[in-house]
């Protein structure tokens, strides 16, 4: 399994594999939390909003987030290209390919 992994991700280590694997979950939890800050600092919390809405907002700051903390943290663990086409292919498919200068193909 992490051979199938490594050949799509064109990764030639282990170590390199378990750096991305270590990006993904501090990704993920530093996301989570800086959404967190960004609801507070708006004054959005779950006393003045209904939990749907919340959570809505919530998920929809730490989408529009995590694609580019990622690439930060991948820099400071030196995997900044991984996780720039990694962060191209997710902002592409979210329809925000514009960012990176890509445009939809018209088909």
């Amino acid at each position: 399994m992490m051979n199938n992994l490594k050949e799509r991700w064109q990764i030639k280590s282990n170590f390199q594999l378990a750096v991305i694997f270590v990006v993904f979950a501090i990704n993920g939890s530093l996301s989570a939390k800086i959404g967190q800050l960004l609801m507070n600092f708006f004054g959005l919390d779950k006393e003045n909003l209904n939990l749907v809405v919340y959570y809505f907002i919530f998920i929809i700051i730490v989408t529009l987030i995590y694609p580019f903390l990622i690439i930060a943290n991948g820099f400071i663990f030196g995997q900044f290209e991984f996780f720039f086409r990694f962060s191209r292919k997710m902002l592409k498919s979210i329809g925000l390919g514009i960012i990176f200068g890509s445009k939809k193909n018209p088909k």
